[in-house]
């Protein structure tokens, strides 16, 4: 068998591969600490699991609509309204099996060989690997550490070509935390304002995991509504990542070929999912108020644990539940310093190369664990980077 060459381009996550090692580690009798995955060890609330229960008994086990049930749709388009301050209606919605595919079918409908797509870097690495995946080019912004990891603005005013086709963001970032101000956001604006052939994929799938602070959407910008496609959705808000619910909000036409995509993939989402997706934004939020409270004071700990040791600074993250700790004095490779954590001290995490080049001298830890299992992790990793430090 001989697979098409196209596919020697797909990348992959690296933390389902590291995932996947602690999880022989644990078949041999070794505990592990997972701070690897980004998945909200919280259960997805009550209401949304009757919400879905209730739709599987009442007869939500067929077909729906490509695009979602209109119920769903116009919820969503209600929500993201409120929130980002813009009129959107159902016809602006495409549900579809967890958030990726908004990453997907978009890159698909609007991009051709040889195009342009400006990501940031270090980012979620699907980003990259679609843009592979059509033979288009890959053109990294950095996210500078100095800056808040904000996009590097120069270097974003300086990677804009003739070619340039898609920009995408992601606000708050998997997997440094740091969220893009509106300034910036107006800024990167002003620069596209006069590129009417340029669109903006705006990933905001953590966008009510912040902290002291209201979430921004380039897509409220003057002029800005019809070209950016919004990527939002279940998994991380309300802890519903095995239920495979997400969503992009995005003008007509483009709805329109995504739809198409759909139809020509998946089908359709599950129905009871779209059916628990409507209980879940419409239905009370105090579980995710609660999450939310927690994700802070997880945050909190895991910085000022990291930044007490020896060769690690953090900063304080404003969104998602991720920390992205610099430890370049410790001398050690960041990849030779993960692996290290998982073998000897039994802590998974990523290193910061597993989302691009300018993760190098990085590691990412997720904060979506305990308490209890973020003080062992980091009494683990203080041992070990001690111990480094004093050879």
């Amino acid at each position: 068998m001989k697979l098409a060459n196209r596919m020697s381009r797909l990348g992959t996550e690296t933390a389902f591969t590291v995932l996947a090692r602690a999880k022989a580690l644990e078949a041999e009798g070794r505990d592990i600490i997972h701070l690897e995955i980004g998945e909200p060890d919280f259960d997805t609330p009550a209401n949304i699991i009757d919400a879905g229960v209730r739709a599987l008994q009442s007869g939500y086990t067929h077909y729906t609509p490509a695009p979602g049930i209109p119920e769903l749709r116009q919820t969503i388009a209600s929500h993201i309204s409120e929130t980002r301050g813009l009129d959107f209606k159902a016809e602006n919605v495409v549900v579809v099996p967890g958030a990726k595919p908004i990453i997907f079918f978009p890159i698909l409908a609007l991009i051709e060989a040889g195009d342009e797509v400006i990501l940031p870097n270090p980012s979620f690495p699907i980003y990259e690997s679609m843009v592979n995946f059509m033979d288009a080019k890959p053109v990294f912004v950095r996210l500078s550490e100095e800056e808040g990891f904000g996009f590097d603005l120069d270097m974003f005013a300086d990677s804009l070509s003739d070619r340039t086709r898609l920009v995408i963001l992601n606000s708050p970032s998997n997997p440094t935390g740091g969220v893009l101000s509106k300034d910036q956001l107006a800024t990167i604006a002003d620069m596209l304002r006069d590129r009417p052939d340029v669109m903006i994929l705006s990933d905001e799938i953590y966008s009510r995991v912040l902290y002291d602070r209201e979430h921004v959407s380039i897509a409220s910008e003057p002029d800005m509504k019809d070209r950016t496609i919004i990527l939002d959705g279940y998994s991380k808000t309300y802890a519903m990542t095995g239920w495979r619910l997400g969503y992009g909000v995005m003008n007509k036409a483009l709805a329109e070929a995504v739809t198409q995509l759909q139809i020509n993939s998946t089908s359709c989402v599950n129905a009871s999912a779209q059916m628990a997706g409507i209980e879940a934004l419409a239905g009370p939020q105090d579980a995710v108020d609660a999450m939310v409270a927690e994700f802070q004071a997880r945050r909190d700990l895991i910085v000022e644990g990291l930044n007490s040791l020896p060769g690690v600074t953090c900063q304080l993250p404003e969104g998602a539940f991720y920390v992205f700790p610099n430890v370049t004095q410790l001398g050690i490779d960041q990849d030779e310093l993960a692996d290290r954590l998982l073998n000897e001290a039994g802590v998974a995490t990523l290193p910061g190369t597993a989302f691009g080049e300018y993760g190098k001298g990085y590691l990412r830890l997720s904060y979506a664990n305990s308490q209890d299992n973020i003080r062992r992790a980091l009494d683990r990793i203080g041992e070990l980077v001690t111990a480094a430090a004093s050879v």
